[in-house]
């Protein structure tokens, strides 16, 4: 299963988030972010343009997650370099390892990761 996770700024709008994710590729199952940002109303609404679940990480699960590119402004806030790659990561599982590095959005106000579980 691949999920998406995304990170986005308060001024993100619902193209940000669809630029983020089409940037990032594949085809998602899921989506995933901070449960501090999950109920973003452009969030919502792309979870429901895209008939995709959405998984509200709890803060402590993104800490320390293992990420390929680092910010320090999201390593100040939630622990890991990348709240994307985090929360990709802690919403597929254990397991999971990401299919490539967080990805920006045009306009610089989204990103987005995808994570796939590996299964045995």
């Amino acid at each position: 299963m691949i999920v998406a996770g995304l990170g986005f700024r308060k001024d993100a709008s619902i193209d940000s988030l669809r630029d983020a994710l089409a940037r990032a590729g594949g085809h998602p199952r899921a989506l995933a972010t901070a449960a501090d940002k999950a109920d973003a109303p452009v969030l919502r609404a792309l979870a429901a343009d895209l008939a995709l679940p959405l998984h509200a990480i709890p803060l402590a699960k993104l800490t320390n997650q293992p990420t390929l590119t680092q910010s320090p402004r999201v390593q100040a806030r939630y622990g890991t370099g990348s709240l994307a790659e985090a929360a990709a990561l802690a919403a597929a599982g254990p397991r999971a390892r990401l299919l490539g590095p967080r990805v920006t959005s045009q306009d610089g106000c989204a990103t987005a990761a995808l994570a796939e579980r590996s299964i045995p």
